[in-house]
């Protein structure tokens, strides 16, 4: 098959996929027209996230046999559109969930033990103890929203702190841990998110689902930005019903997640890195030096065990 790279990816996937006979063009330099020029040729199309796979696209490229996503999320293809044209669509969770699960637990517990705030005091001769005082993980209940490769990941990693945990995903019948959303309204101290983007998500995070908490909680999102309503995560944070929030994601990033929309950082964005209730990250949980070759490494071996020749 003749496949080409329209983003930079791990090249352990060029390596194995040629290994097995198919051409890849590595054309990741291509501006957006050059792109359009050349991909009907293509039965194959690498992706990450610049991107977007849409209807017209796929219209467009009457060879084309399978979109393969280095990553987890897939909101920027047209799913339901490529599955009826029969192309396949391939990600690859399994690359990065434990960076993920890594990720969680140290934004949290950098968060909860003041680590930020203590760090900075100390380096500029500042020694407050009673003021930096931690928070215990154990004994409190974490509640994970979506239960796939990440979740379950996380959840893995939370039996070592002694907590309780309770997991929540629509779309799955029996998992460990399985409780109902009124469960979780009703025991988290922790939530995490772990959903894909799509209609059904965006803004899921908003005033009236964080009200349904009987007690004030800790948010944490490494999932998708536009999950969370900003605005009303900021005012949860300001009267207390959320009592710190770790963000590797937000609503503000630019499509290809490589930088934020800065003409476009409204007083919501001001107040998070302001706060000392915050902990942001650039949208690097799943990013880690070991997940960005398994990415590669898992989308390989999916597209191989299809295509094979």
């Amino acid at each position: 098959m003749r496949i080409i790279a329209i983003d930079s990816v791990h090249p352990v996937l060029y390596e194995e996929l040629r290994k097995h006979g198919h051409v890849v063009d590595e054309l990741t330099h291509l501006s957006g027209e050059e792109l359009l020029s050349v991909l009907p040729q293509y039965e194959g199309f690498i992706i990450r996230s610049k991107f977007k796979i849409t209807k017209e696209i796929i219209d467009a490229c009457p060879k084309l046999k399978f979109i393969a996503r280095s990553g987890s999320g897939m909101e920027n293809i047209d799913l339901t559109y490529a599955k009826s044209k029969g192309i396949e669509c391939f990600n690859s969770p399994e690359g990065n969930r434990d960076a993920v699960a890594e990720q969680v637990l140290g934004m949290l517990l950098m968060l909860l033990n003041k680590l930020k705030i203590a760090d900075t005091e100390v380096r500029n001769g500042i020694w407050k103890r009673a003021e930096n005082r931690g928070i215990e993980l154990k004994g409190k209940t974490f509640a994970i929203i979506g239960y796939g490769q990440m979740g379950s990941a996380v959840a893995q990693r939370l039996q070592g702190f002694e907590m309780k945990v309770l997991a929540y995903d629509k779309y799955k019948t029996t998992y460990n841990y399985q409780s109902s959303m009124e469960e979780i309204w009703d025991q988290a101290d922790f939530v995490s998110l772990h959903l894909p983007l799509t209609e059904e998500t965006r803004n899921i995070v908003n005033e009236e689902w964080l009200n349904k908490f009987k007690k004030n909680i800790f948010l944490i999102n490494t999932a998708r930005g536009q999950c969370v309503k900003t605005s009303d995560l900021v005012a949860a944070l300001k009267h207390g019903k959320v009592r710190g929030a770790c963000l590797d994601v937000l609503e503000y990033e630019a499509v290809s997640f490589e930088n934020l929309n800065s003409k476009d950082l409204p007083e919501d964005f001001q107040y998070l890195i302001k706060s000392d209730k915050v902990i942001l990250s650039p949208h690097i949980a799943g990013w880690t030096h070991e997940s960005y070759e398994k990415l590669s490494t898992f989308l390989a071996k999916k597209i191989i065990d299809r295509f094979s020749l």
